[in-house]
Protein backbone atom coordinates (compact mmCIF):
# COMPACT_ATOMS: atom_id res chain seq x y z
CA UNK A 1 0.00 0.00 0.00
CA UNK A 2 2.72 2.18 0.69
CA UNK A 3 5.01 1.93 -1.90
CA UNK A 4 2.24 0.58 -4.81
CA UNK A 5 0.94 4.16 -5.27
CA UNK A 6 -0.19 7.42 -3.54
CA UNK A 7 -2.28 7.13 -0.32
CA UNK A 8 -2.61 10.22 2.57
CA UNK A 9 -3.95 7.99 5.44
CA UNK A 10 -2.42 3.97 5.68
CA UNK A 11 -5.11 2.31 7.89
CA UNK A 12 -5.32 -0.91 9.70
CA UNK A 13 -7.97 -3.06 11.50
CA UNK A 14 -7.23 -5.24 14.05
CA UNK A 15 -9.56 -6.11 16.62
CA UNK A 16 -12.40 -8.84 15.59
CA UNK A 17 -14.85 -9.38 18.44
CA UNK A 18 -12.95 -12.93 19.04
CA UNK A 19 -9.87 -10.29 19.66
CA UNK A 20 -10.28 -9.03 22.24
CA UNK A 21 -11.03 -12.09 24.42
CA UNK A 22 -7.70 -13.28 22.91
CA UNK A 23 -5.47 -9.96 23.76
CA UNK A 24 -7.02 -10.64 27.42
CA UNK A 25 -6.16 -13.81 28.01
CA UNK A 26 -2.42 -12.37 26.61
CA UNK A 27 -2.76 -10.18 29.36
CA UNK A 28 -3.43 -12.65 31.58
CA UNK A 29 -0.32 -14.99 30.52
CA UNK A 30 1.82 -11.08 31.48
CA UNK A 31 1.83 -10.57 27.35
CA UNK A 32 0.72 -7.63 25.82
CA UNK A 33 -2.12 -6.32 25.95
CA UNK A 34 -2.28 -4.95 22.17
CA UNK A 35 -1.46 -6.37 18.35
CA UNK A 36 2.01 -7.18 18.44
CA UNK A 37 1.76 -7.68 14.84
CA UNK A 38 1.01 -4.49 13.83
CA UNK A 39 4.86 -3.11 14.90
CA UNK A 40 6.28 -5.57 12.64
CA UNK A 41 4.20 -3.73 10.04
CA UNK A 42 4.90 -0.39 11.22
CA UNK A 43 8.83 -1.34 11.62
CA UNK A 44 8.53 -2.43 7.48
CA UNK A 45 6.79 1.43 6.61
CA UNK A 46 7.60 3.80 9.09
CA UNK A 47 10.28 5.39 7.33
CA UNK A 48 8.77 6.02 4.18
CA UNK A 49 5.65 7.30 5.55
CA UNK A 50 7.30 9.60 7.35
CA UNK A 51 8.95 10.81 4.24
CA UNK A 52 5.84 10.74 2.51
CA UNK A 53 3.34 12.30 4.57
CA UNK A 54 1.42 9.26 5.00
CA UNK A 55 -0.72 9.06 8.36
CA UNK A 56 -1.03 5.47 10.07
CA UNK A 57 -4.24 4.90 12.07
CA UNK A 58 -5.23 1.54 13.39
CA UNK A 59 -7.12 0.14 16.63
CA UNK A 60 -4.05 -2.66 17.00
CA UNK A 61 -4.00 -1.28 20.74
CA UNK A 62 -6.27 -3.53 21.54
CA UNK A 63 -6.63 -3.49 25.36
CA UNK A 64 -3.82 -1.54 25.96
CA UNK A 65 -3.43 1.44 23.51
CA UNK A 66 -0.87 3.42 25.55
CA UNK A 67 1.29 0.69 25.44
CA UNK A 68 0.90 0.04 21.94
CA UNK A 69 2.00 3.65 21.40
CA UNK A 70 4.67 3.78 23.54
CA UNK A 71 6.04 0.46 21.64
CA UNK A 72 5.67 2.59 18.43
CA UNK A 73 7.68 5.60 19.96
CA UNK A 74 10.61 3.11 21.22
CA UNK A 75 10.38 1.43 17.52
CA UNK A 76 10.79 4.71 15.89
CA UNK A 77 13.40 5.76 18.20
CA UNK A 78 15.74 2.30 17.46
CA UNK A 79 14.81 3.43 13.64
CA UNK A 80 16.24 7.38 14.48
CA UNK A 81 13.05 8.33 13.40
CA UNK A 82 10.87 11.16 14.73
CA UNK A 83 7.09 10.22 15.07
CA UNK A 84 4.66 12.21 16.83
CA UNK A 85 2.38 9.25 18.25
CA UNK A 86 -1.17 9.74 19.71
CA UNK A 87 -3.10 7.24 21.24
CA UNK A 88 -6.81 7.28 22.22
CA UNK A 89 -8.66 5.81 25.49
CA UNK A 90 -11.92 5.92 27.00
CA UNK A 91 -13.41 2.59 25.32
CA UNK A 92 -12.35 0.59 28.54
CA UNK A 93 -15.02 0.05 30.65
CA UNK A 94 -13.88 -3.35 32.34
CA UNK A 95 -14.08 -2.29 36.15
CA UNK A 96 -16.99 0.92 36.33
CA UNK A 97 -20.61 0.04 37.61
CA UNK A 98 -22.36 -0.36 34.35
CA UNK A 99 -25.83 -1.38 35.90
CA UNK A 100 -27.68 -3.71 34.12
CA UNK A 101 -25.96 -4.85 30.83
CA UNK A 102 -28.63 -6.44 28.98
CA UNK A 103 -27.73 -8.57 25.64
CA UNK A 104 -28.92 -6.80 22.41
CA UNK A 105 -29.66 -10.06 20.92
CA UNK A 106 -31.69 -11.91 23.30
CA UNK A 107 -32.52 -9.66 26.05
CA UNK A 108 -30.80 -11.31 28.72
CA UNK A 109 -29.30 -9.46 32.04
CA UNK A 110 -25.32 -10.31 32.78
CA UNK A 111 -24.93 -12.30 35.65
CA UNK A 112 -21.73 -12.83 35.20
CA UNK A 113 -17.84 -10.81 35.90
CA UNK A 114 -17.11 -9.14 32.65
CA UNK A 115 -13.15 -9.89 31.59
CA UNK A 116 -13.56 -7.36 28.85
CA UNK A 117 -16.10 -4.11 28.52
CA UNK A 118 -15.05 -2.23 25.48
CA UNK A 119 -17.47 0.73 23.84
CA UNK A 120 -17.03 1.01 20.19
CA UNK A 121 -15.91 4.48 19.69
CA UNK A 122 -16.53 6.77 16.75
CA UNK A 123 -14.12 8.87 14.69
CA UNK A 124 -14.16 12.30 16.39
CA UNK A 125 -10.62 10.88 18.72
CA UNK A 126 -9.17 10.09 15.71
CA UNK A 127 -9.74 13.50 13.87
CA UNK A 128 -8.60 15.21 16.88
CA UNK A 129 -5.05 13.48 17.05
CA UNK A 130 -4.69 13.77 13.56
CA UNK A 131 -5.26 17.23 14.03
CA UNK A 132 -2.66 17.95 16.78
CA UNK A 133 -0.09 16.83 14.60
CA UNK A 134 -0.12 13.13 15.10
CA UNK A 135 2.11 11.05 12.37
CA UNK A 136 0.87 7.99 13.94
CA UNK A 137 -3.21 7.05 16.05
CA UNK A 138 -3.40 4.68 17.60
CA UNK A 139 -6.51 3.21 19.42
CA UNK A 140 -8.30 0.95 21.24
CA UNK A 141 -11.78 -0.16 20.55
CA UNK A 142 -13.45 2.21 17.80
CA UNK A 143 -15.55 0.93 15.23
CA UNK A 144 -14.17 -0.39 12.04
CA UNK A 145 -14.93 2.58 9.96
CA UNK A 146 -14.33 4.72 12.24
CA UNK A 147 -10.59 4.04 10.76
CA UNK A 148 -12.16 6.22 7.75
CA UNK A 149 -14.43 8.07 8.93
CA UNK A 150 -12.04 9.96 11.35
CA UNK A 151 -9.78 10.64 8.55
CA UNK A 152 -12.23 12.26 6.82
CA UNK A 153 -13.31 14.27 9.60
CA UNK A 154 -9.86 15.57 10.08
CA UNK A 155 -9.44 16.20 6.21
CA UNK A 156 -13.41 18.28 5.52
CA UNK A 157 -14.17 19.17 8.77
CA UNK A 158 -17.16 17.70 9.00
CA UNK A 159 -19.45 18.25 11.94
CA UNK A 160 -21.61 16.20 13.72
CA UNK A 161 -24.64 17.47 11.94
CA UNK A 162 -23.11 16.48 8.68
CA UNK A 163 -25.19 13.52 8.60
CA UNK A 164 -24.70 12.14 4.79
CA UNK A 165 -21.24 12.54 4.15
CA UNK A 166 -20.25 11.18 7.93
CA UNK A 167 -22.41 8.33 6.51
CA UNK A 168 -20.83 8.06 3.03
CA UNK A 169 -17.31 7.78 5.28
CA UNK A 170 -19.12 5.10 6.91
CA UNK A 171 -19.82 3.30 4.22
CA UNK A 172 -16.22 3.17 2.64
CA UNK A 173 -15.08 2.05 5.71
CA UNK A 174 -16.93 -1.14 5.82
CA UNK A 175 -15.95 -1.65 2.08
CA UNK A 176 -12.18 -1.35 2.90
CA UNK A 177 -11.78 -3.02 6.49
CA UNK A 178 -11.44 -6.68 5.32
CA UNK A 179 -8.69 -5.87 3.01
CA UNK A 180 -8.50 -8.01 0.17
CA UNK A 181 -12.97 -8.95 1.06
CA UNK A 182 -13.11 -5.74 -1.38
CA UNK A 183 -10.84 -7.06 -3.82
CA UNK A 184 -11.96 -10.56 -5.06
CA UNK A 185 -11.26 -12.44 -1.79
CA UNK A 186 -13.39 -14.71 -0.62
CA UNK A 187 -15.80 -14.14 -3.40
CA UNK A 188 -18.22 -15.77 -4.66
CA UNK A 189 -17.58 -15.68 -8.56
CA UNK A 190 -13.74 -16.24 -7.89
CA UNK A 191 -13.02 -17.64 -10.87
CA UNK A 192 -13.52 -14.63 -12.36
CA UNK A 193 -10.47 -12.85 -10.96
CA UNK A 194 -7.57 -12.12 -12.17
CA UNK A 195 -4.28 -13.16 -10.61
CA UNK A 196 -6.29 -13.57 -7.19
CA UNK A 197 -3.31 -15.17 -5.43
CA UNK A 198 -1.53 -11.75 -5.64
CA UNK A 199 -4.80 -9.76 -4.82
CA UNK A 200 -4.33 -6.13 -4.20
CA UNK A 201 -5.50 -4.08 -0.89
CA UNK A 202 -8.59 -1.87 -1.46
CA UNK A 203 -8.28 2.41 -1.44
CA UNK A 204 -11.06 4.13 -0.72
CA UNK A 205 -10.65 7.87 -2.46
CA UNK A 206 -12.90 9.77 -0.13
CA UNK A 207 -14.65 12.68 -1.28
CA UNK A 208 -15.65 16.10 0.90
CA UNK A 209 -19.50 15.00 0.38
CA UNK A 210 -18.84 11.49 1.43
CA UNK A 211 -18.90 9.75 -1.25
CA UNK A 212 -15.96 8.07 -2.57
CA UNK A 213 -14.40 5.69 -5.31
CA UNK A 214 -13.05 2.05 -4.42
CA UNK A 215 -10.18 1.30 -6.29
CA UNK A 216 -6.12 -0.47 -5.96
CA UNK A 217 -2.54 -0.31 -7.00
CA UNK A 218 -2.45 -0.46 -10.32
CA UNK A 219 0.03 -3.61 -10.94
CA UNK A 220 -1.83 -5.79 -8.44
CA UNK A 221 -3.70 -8.77 -8.90
CA UNK A 222 -7.84 -9.02 -7.94
CA UNK A 223 -10.34 -6.52 -9.08
CA UNK A 224 -12.29 -4.17 -7.96
CA UNK A 225 -15.91 -4.66 -9.66
CA UNK A 226 -19.96 -3.43 -8.57
CA UNK A 227 -19.75 -7.63 -7.59
CA UNK A 228 -16.99 -7.14 -5.60
CA UNK A 229 -17.85 -4.75 -3.69
CA UNK A 230 -21.78 -5.43 -3.53
CA UNK A 231 -19.98 -8.92 -1.56
CA UNK A 232 -18.04 -6.81 1.10
CA UNK A 233 -21.42 -4.45 2.09
CA UNK A 234 -23.46 -7.48 2.80
CA UNK A 235 -20.73 -8.51 4.95
CA UNK A 236 -21.55 -9.13 8.38
CA UNK A 237 -24.79 -6.62 8.52
CA UNK A 238 -28.14 -6.64 10.24
CA UNK A 239 -30.40 -4.26 9.11
CA UNK A 240 -30.17 -1.51 6.43
CA UNK A 241 -30.12 1.04 8.86
CA UNK A 242 -26.35 0.24 10.31
CA UNK A 243 -26.20 2.07 13.16
CA UNK A 244 -22.54 3.70 14.51
CA UNK A 245 -21.29 6.73 16.57
CA UNK A 246 -21.17 9.30 13.87
CA UNK A 247 -23.93 8.43 11.98
CA UNK A 248 -26.38 5.73 11.60
CA UNK A 249 -25.76 5.02 7.62
CA UNK A 250 -28.55 3.81 5.26
CA UNK A 251 -27.68 0.92 3.55
CA UNK A 252 -30.73 0.98 1.01
CA UNK A 253 -29.70 4.22 -0.18
CA UNK A 254 -25.82 3.15 -1.47
CA UNK A 255 -25.30 3.18 -5.57
CA UNK A 256 -22.53 1.76 -7.34
CA UNK A 257 -20.88 2.37 -10.04
CA UNK A 258 -18.93 0.91 -12.25
CA UNK A 259 -16.56 3.84 -13.22
CA UNK A 260 -14.11 2.29 -14.94
CA UNK A 261 -11.55 -0.61 -14.36
CA UNK A 262 -11.09 -1.26 -10.51
CA UNK A 263 -12.97 1.65 -10.00
CA UNK A 264 -16.43 1.97 -8.40
CA UNK A 265 -18.21 4.63 -7.48
CA UNK A 266 -20.16 4.79 -4.15
CA UNK A 267 -22.74 7.52 -3.84
CA UNK A 268 -26.04 8.03 -3.10
CA UNK A 269 -25.49 7.07 0.85
CA UNK A 270 -27.91 8.99 3.32
CA UNK A 271 -27.06 9.45 6.80
CA UNK A 272 -29.26 9.40 10.18
CA UNK A 273 -28.41 10.87 13.94
CA UNK A 274 -26.72 8.21 15.61
CA UNK A 275 -28.34 6.30 18.29
CA UNK A 276 -27.82 7.77 22.12
CA UNK A 277 -26.23 4.66 23.29
CA UNK A 278 -22.77 3.54 22.42
CA UNK A 279 -22.52 -0.55 21.68
CA UNK A 280 -20.06 -2.33 24.07
CA UNK A 281 -18.37 -5.25 23.80
CA UNK A 282 -18.64 -7.73 27.01
CA UNK A 283 -16.58 -10.54 27.22
CA UNK A 284 -16.47 -13.26 30.41
CA UNK A 285 -15.42 -16.67 31.10
CA UNK A 286 -18.44 -19.06 29.89
CA UNK A 287 -16.92 -22.27 31.30
CA UNK A 288 -14.94 -25.18 29.74
CA UNK A 289 -15.00 -27.08 26.45
CA UNK A 290 -13.49 -30.11 25.28
CA UNK A 291 -14.16 -31.27 21.19
CA UNK A 292 -13.53 -35.05 20.00
CA UNK A 293 -13.59 -35.26 16.39
CA UNK A 294 -14.46 -38.80 15.10
CA UNK A 295 -14.27 -39.93 10.89
CA UNK A 296 -16.89 -42.12 9.74
CA UNK A 297 -16.21 -43.86 6.24
CA UNK A 298 -17.93 -46.40 3.85
CA UNK A 299 -21.63 -47.75 4.37
CA UNK A 300 -24.30 -47.07 6.52
CA UNK A 301 -22.46 -43.45 7.60
CA UNK A 302 -25.77 -41.98 9.90
CA UNK A 303 -26.16 -45.26 11.58
CA UNK A 304 -22.06 -45.38 12.52
CA UNK A 305 -22.78 -41.84 13.88
CA UNK A 306 -25.89 -43.04 16.11
CA UNK A 307 -24.01 -45.78 17.38
CA UNK A 308 -21.06 -43.90 18.76
CA UNK A 309 -23.00 -41.04 20.11
CA UNK A 310 -24.67 -43.77 21.91
CA UNK A 311 -21.52 -45.51 23.13
CA UNK A 312 -20.04 -42.29 24.14
CA UNK A 313 -22.66 -41.11 26.36
CA UNK A 314 -23.23 -44.81 27.77
CA UNK A 315 -19.72 -43.82 29.07
CA UNK A 316 -20.38 -40.26 30.23
CA UNK A 317 -23.75 -39.68 30.54
CA UNK A 318 -24.68 -36.83 28.33
CA UNK A 319 -26.96 -35.36 31.06
CA UNK A 320 -24.20 -34.70 33.24
CA UNK A 321 -22.64 -31.42 30.47
CA UNK A 322 -24.22 -28.36 30.95
CA UNK A 323 -24.49 -28.31 27.00
CA UNK A 324 -23.64 -30.95 24.61
CA UNK A 325 -23.31 -30.54 20.40
CA UNK A 326 -22.87 -33.45 17.84
CA UNK A 327 -22.46 -32.31 14.75
CA UNK A 328 -22.38 -34.45 11.44
CA UNK A 329 -20.78 -33.08 8.39
CA UNK A 330 -20.94 -35.08 5.01
CA UNK A 331 -17.41 -34.40 3.05
CA UNK A 332 -18.77 -34.88 -0.27
CA UNK A 333 -17.13 -37.96 -0.63
CA UNK A 334 -18.66 -40.56 -3.40
CA UNK A 335 -22.36 -41.26 -1.96
CA UNK A 336 -21.39 -39.98 0.94
CA UNK A 337 -19.00 -42.52 2.08
CA UNK A 338 -17.05 -40.02 4.42
CA UNK A 339 -18.07 -37.82 7.13
CA UNK A 340 -16.92 -35.99 10.08
CA UNK A 341 -18.52 -36.57 13.60
CA UNK A 342 -18.12 -33.63 16.16
CA UNK A 343 -18.84 -34.13 19.41
CA UNK A 344 -18.69 -30.77 21.87
CA UNK A 345 -19.09 -31.13 25.81
CA UNK A 346 -19.12 -27.59 27.78
CA UNK A 347 -19.47 -27.46 31.84
CA UNK A 348 -18.48 -25.25 34.41
CA UNK A 349 -16.06 -28.20 35.67
CA UNK A 350 -13.14 -28.72 33.87
CA UNK A 351 -12.46 -31.87 34.97
CA UNK A 352 -15.99 -33.18 34.08
CA UNK A 353 -15.41 -31.48 30.51
CA UNK A 354 -11.32 -33.09 30.53
CA UNK A 355 -10.28 -36.73 30.01
CA UNK A 356 -13.40 -38.09 31.64
CA UNK A 357 -14.70 -36.93 28.34
CA UNK A 358 -12.39 -37.55 25.74
CA UNK A 359 -10.27 -40.96 26.83
CA UNK A 360 -14.00 -42.29 27.32
CA UNK A 361 -14.87 -41.32 23.33
CA UNK A 362 -11.16 -42.98 22.90
CA UNK A 363 -12.75 -45.91 25.12
CA UNK A 364 -15.23 -46.52 22.07
CA UNK A 365 -12.62 -47.51 19.46
CA UNK A 366 -12.59 -51.05 19.86
CA UNK A 367 -16.21 -51.81 20.54
CA UNK A 368 -18.35 -49.36 18.53
CA UNK A 369 -18.55 -48.86 14.53
CA UNK A 370 -16.31 -49.94 12.11
CA UNK A 371 -13.35 -48.27 10.76
CA UNK A 372 -13.01 -45.84 13.85
CA UNK A 373 -10.90 -43.56 13.72
CA UNK A 374 -10.69 -39.79 15.28
CA UNK A 375 -8.63 -36.85 14.70
CA UNK A 376 -7.99 -35.62 17.96
CA UNK A 377 -5.93 -36.88 20.57
CA UNK A 378 -7.52 -37.08 24.41
CA UNK A 379 -6.83 -34.00 26.17
CA UNK A 380 -7.96 -31.51 28.75
CA UNK A 381 -10.52 -29.20 28.55
CA UNK A 382 -10.04 -25.38 27.35
CA UNK A 383 -11.54 -22.21 29.23
CA UNK A 384 -13.76 -20.13 26.91
CA UNK A 385 -15.41 -17.00 26.51
CA UNK A 386 -18.79 -15.62 26.22
CA UNK A 387 -19.72 -12.79 24.02
CA UNK A 388 -22.44 -9.89 25.21
CA UNK A 389 -23.09 -7.13 22.89
CA UNK A 390 -24.85 -4.75 24.81
CA UNK A 391 -25.50 -0.80 25.07
CA UNK A 392 -24.87 2.38 27.66
CA UNK A 393 -25.37 6.05 27.40
CA UNK A 394 -23.63 7.78 25.64
CA UNK A 395 -23.11 9.95 28.38
CA UNK A 396 -21.46 7.12 30.01
CA UNK A 397 -18.20 7.15 27.98
CA UNK A 398 -15.74 9.70 27.45
CA UNK A 399 -12.71 9.51 24.37
CA UNK A 400 -9.38 10.92 25.61
CA UNK A 401 -7.04 11.34 23.30
CA UNK A 402 -2.49 11.61 24.33
CA UNK A 403 0.62 12.29 22.89
CA UNK A 404 2.79 10.67 24.81
CA UNK A 405 1.85 11.39 28.67
CA UNK A 406 0.08 14.77 27.67
CA UNK A 407 -3.83 14.98 27.70
CA UNK A 408 -4.52 16.78 24.42
CA UNK A 409 -8.01 16.31 24.46
CA UNK A 410 -11.38 14.97 26.80
CA UNK A 411 -14.40 14.39 24.78
CA UNK A 412 -17.12 17.40 25.89
CA UNK A 413 -20.19 15.94 26.85
CA UNK A 414 -22.99 14.48 24.53
CA UNK A 415 -25.01 17.22 22.74
CA UNK A 416 -28.26 16.36 20.93
CA UNK A 417 -27.82 15.44 17.16
CA UNK A 418 -30.62 16.99 15.08
CA UNK A 419 -32.74 14.20 13.86
CA UNK A 420 -34.68 15.17 10.60
CA UNK A 421 -37.27 12.85 9.10
CA UNK A 422 -35.98 10.01 7.81
CA UNK A 423 -35.61 10.61 3.48
CA UNK A 424 -36.59 7.23 2.91
CA UNK A 425 -39.24 5.37 4.75
CA UNK A 426 -37.19 2.02 5.93
CA UNK A 427 -39.68 -0.94 6.74
CA UNK A 428 -39.14 -4.28 9.22
CA UNK A 429 -37.83 -6.95 8.65
CA UNK A 430 -39.90 -9.47 6.21
CA UNK A 431 -40.51 -13.42 4.99
CA UNK A 432 -41.02 -12.04 1.47
CA UNK A 433 -43.96 -12.90 -1.24
CA UNK A 434 -45.49 -16.45 -0.44
CA UNK A 435 -47.38 -18.55 -3.42
CA UNK A 436 -46.21 -15.95 -5.92
CA UNK A 437 -46.89 -17.77 -9.63
CA UNK A 438 -43.54 -18.82 -11.63
CA UNK A 439 -40.73 -18.81 -8.79
CA UNK A 440 -41.10 -22.55 -8.60
CA UNK A 441 -40.57 -23.38 -12.12
CA UNK A 442 -37.45 -23.35 -13.73
CA UNK A 443 -34.11 -25.39 -14.84
CA UNK A 444 -32.63 -27.21 -11.79
CA UNK A 445 -29.20 -25.49 -11.14
CA UNK A 446 -27.14 -24.74 -8.21
CA UNK A 447 -28.49 -21.57 -6.72
CA UNK A 448 -24.81 -20.31 -7.45
CA UNK A 449 -25.20 -20.71 -11.01
CA UNK A 450 -26.53 -17.16 -10.73
CA UNK A 451 -26.57 -15.63 -6.96
CA UNK A 452 -23.16 -14.77 -5.16
CA UNK A 453 -22.82 -15.06 -1.40
CA UNK A 454 -21.09 -13.91 1.67
CA UNK A 455 -21.54 -14.84 4.99
CA UNK A 456 -20.46 -14.24 8.76
CA UNK A 457 -20.84 -13.60 12.05
CA UNK A 458 -22.52 -10.96 14.31
CA UNK A 459 -21.96 -12.22 17.91
CA UNK A 460 -24.33 -15.50 18.38
CA UNK A 461 -26.25 -14.32 15.26
CA UNK A 462 -24.59 -14.81 11.61
CA UNK A 463 -25.43 -13.16 8.44
CA UNK A 464 -26.08 -14.04 4.74
CA UNK A 465 -25.93 -11.47 2.21
CA UNK A 466 -27.69 -12.82 -1.51
CA UNK A 467 -26.90 -11.17 -4.61
CA UNK A 468 -27.53 -10.83 -8.08
CA UNK A 469 -26.61 -9.17 -10.98
CA UNK A 470 -29.15 -7.64 -13.49
CA UNK A 471 -33.02 -6.43 -12.10
CA UNK A 472 -34.60 -9.30 -13.79
CA UNK A 473 -33.06 -11.84 -11.60
CA UNK A 474 -33.31 -9.76 -8.57
CA UNK A 475 -37.05 -9.64 -9.15
CA UNK A 476 -36.97 -12.78 -9.57
CA UNK A 477 -34.27 -13.49 -6.09
CA UNK A 478 -36.92 -11.12 -3.69
CA UNK A 479 -39.96 -13.35 -4.46
CA UNK A 480 -37.94 -17.02 -4.71
CA UNK A 481 -35.90 -16.90 -1.69
CA UNK A 482 -38.37 -16.09 1.31
CA UNK A 483 -37.46 -16.74 5.07
CA UNK A 484 -39.36 -20.03 4.42
CA UNK A 485 -37.16 -21.23 1.91
CA UNK A 486 -33.73 -20.28 3.04
CA UNK A 487 -34.51 -22.51 6.30
CA UNK A 488 -36.06 -25.16 3.75
CA UNK A 489 -32.42 -25.22 2.11
CA UNK A 490 -30.57 -25.00 5.06
CA UNK A 491 -32.00 -27.24 8.02
CA UNK A 492 -29.81 -25.78 10.41
CA UNK A 493 -32.08 -22.46 10.65
CA UNK A 494 -35.05 -24.01 10.40
CA UNK A 495 -35.88 -23.89 14.02
CA UNK A 496 -34.06 -20.39 14.48
CA UNK A 497 -35.74 -16.79 14.24
CA UNK A 498 -34.63 -15.68 10.81
CA UNK A 499 -34.92 -11.39 9.50
CA UNK A 500 -34.70 -10.99 5.92
CA UNK A 501 -33.76 -7.58 4.60
CA UNK A 502 -34.22 -6.27 1.34
CA UNK A 503 -31.71 -4.07 -0.52
CA UNK A 504 -33.02 -3.38 -3.97
CA UNK A 505 -30.05 -0.97 -4.66
CA UNK A 506 -27.79 -3.86 -4.52
CA UNK A 507 -29.72 -6.28 -6.31
CA UNK A 508 -29.33 -8.08 -2.67
CA UNK A 509 -31.39 -9.57 0.42
CA UNK A 510 -29.68 -10.04 4.04
CA UNK A 511 -30.50 -12.64 6.09
CA UNK A 512 -29.62 -12.57 9.60
CA UNK A 513 -29.78 -16.02 11.06
CA UNK A 514 -30.20 -15.02 15.43
CA UNK A 515 -28.30 -17.39 17.92
CA UNK A 516 -27.04 -19.46 15.20
CA UNK A 517 -23.40 -19.50 16.72
CA UNK A 518 -24.69 -19.53 20.57
CA UNK A 519 -22.54 -16.97 22.59
CA UNK A 520 -20.24 -15.63 20.19
CA UNK A 521 -17.49 -17.32 18.18
CA UNK A 522 -15.52 -17.92 21.41
CA UNK A 523 -18.24 -20.50 22.52
CA UNK A 524 -19.97 -21.71 19.32
CA UNK A 525 -19.44 -25.53 19.08
CA UNK A 526 -19.73 -25.30 15.28
CA UNK A 527 -17.27 -26.49 13.33
CA UNK A 528 -17.50 -23.09 11.22
CA UNK A 529 -17.75 -21.09 14.25
CA UNK A 530 -17.97 -17.60 12.47
CA UNK A 531 -20.58 -18.70 9.55
CA UNK A 532 -18.17 -18.26 6.81
CA UNK A 533 -19.10 -21.12 4.68
CA UNK A 534 -23.07 -20.74 5.11
CA UNK A 535 -23.43 -18.50 1.95
CA UNK A 536 -21.62 -21.30 -0.03
CA UNK A 537 -24.06 -23.87 1.06
CA UNK A 538 -26.43 -22.03 0.15
CA UNK A 539 -24.83 -21.64 -3.63
CA UNK A 540 -24.81 -25.38 -3.72
CA UNK A 541 -28.27 -25.96 -2.90
CA UNK A 542 -30.35 -27.04 -6.17
CA UNK A 543 -33.19 -25.02 -7.01
CA UNK A 544 -35.66 -24.35 -10.24
CA UNK A 545 -34.39 -21.07 -11.46
CA UNK A 546 -35.61 -19.90 -14.90
CA UNK A 547 -34.53 -19.45 -17.92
Amino acid sequence: MVEGGPIDVLTGDWLAELTMLILAGNRLKGRPGYARTFLTQVEQVLGTCLDRGIKIVSNAGGLDPAGCARAVSKLAGRLGLSARVAHVTGDDLAGRDLGDLVNLDTGERLDAAPLTANAYLGGRPIAVALESGADVVVTGRVTDAALVTGPGMWRYGWRPGDLDALAGSVVAGHVIECGCQATGGNYAFFTEVPDLAHCGFPIAELHADGTCVITKHPGTGGEVSVGTVTAQLLYEIGSPRYLGPDATARFDTIRLTQEGPDRVRVSGVRGEAPPDTLKVAVNHLGGYRNTMTLVLTGLDIEAKARLAEESVFARVPREAFDQVHVELTPLGAPEGSLALLRITVMDADRNRAGRAFSSAVVETGLAGYPGFYGLTPPGDASAYGVYWPAAVPRRAVQAEVWSGDDLVWREPPALPVDRPATAVPLGGPDHGPSGEAGVDRGVVAPLGSVAGARSGDKGGNANLGVWVRTAEEYAWLEAFLTVERLQALLPATAALRVDRHRLPNLLALNFVVHGLLGRGVAASPRLDAQAKSLGEELRACLVPIPL
